[in-house]
């Protein structure tokens, strides 16, 4: 029997990171829900950290929206920076270019620089799968689309960006499917904070609480049947 330790939307808070990752017990299967960069403080902390364990303990990273926009920037700087622009990329820029956060960035030459000057850390985030699934669960990064027959046949794009479609549609998969994307406070219709997981009858299980918005780390351990453990990190104090 597989555990598996699931992490929520870590959007460059490399040392909530840190702390989360000590109630991790080293053996369970570690599971990043992706949206690992953006917003936050050290983007490139937080991948170099999350690639060092994909590539020496086994973990597995799901990409989210934010490693999308950024490769579809990476792809088409001229097309796509103003959208990446608006999500926060800017910070994810800088960092892995080491400058402050603040500092302009120029979406054409920038990609340039990142190409050339991060090509492990462009190659680690093109590799990222859009899903895990197992006999139990489905881990996402958004959701998948509930109205196909198959819900495989859902595109990578509604992988990493669906929202109400999927948190209003019934789960008929047979599996707990535990998803990011959108925080917790928003699918509670609170203001940023809560701990709790937004869990469903039909068992969705969303899990981003909202670190980057001043809300929690979640760490999640589950066993065959569902949850076992639930840790969270706030910006002064773990649970």
């Amino acid at each position: 029997m597989t555990n598996y330790f699931v992490i929520g939307d870590v959007h460059g808070k490399a040392k909530m990171l840190k702390e989360l990752l000590k109630k991790w017990d080293g053996e369970s299967q570690l599971i990043f829900l992706g949206d690992l960069i953006d917003r936050g403080e050290d983007s490139r902390a937080v991948l170099e950290r999350v690639k060092e364990l994909v590539e020496k303990q086994g973990a597995i990273c799901i990409s989210g929206n934010h490693e999308y926009m950024f490769l579809t920037w990476l792809d088409n700087p001229e097309s796509g920076y103003a959208h990446y622009r608006r999500n926060g990329g800017d910070t994810t820029i800088n960092s892995i270019l080491g400058r402050p956060l603040d500092t302009p960035v120029d979406g054409v030459e920038d990609a340039k620089r990142v190409s050339e000057e991060a090509p492990d850390l462009v190659s680690f985030i093109r590799q990222m799968p859009f899903f895990v699934e197992t006999d139990n669960y489905i881990f996402v990064h958004a959701g998948v689309d509930l109205t196909l027959k198959d819900w495989h046949e859902t595109s990578d794009y509604q992988k990493v960006w669906i929202r109400e479609p999927f948190h209003q549609g019934l789960n008929q998969t047979g599996k707990i499917i535990v998803f990011g994307h959108t925080p917790t406070f928003y699918l509670f219709s609170e203001m940023p904070g809560t701990s709790r997981l937004w869990q469903t009858q039909d068992q969705k299980i969303g899990m981003d609480g909202g670190a980057v918005y001043g809300g929690v780390l979640h760490g999640v351990l589950f066993g065959n049947e569902g949850i076992l453990e639930h840790h969270f990190i706030t910006m002064m104090v773990s649970r």
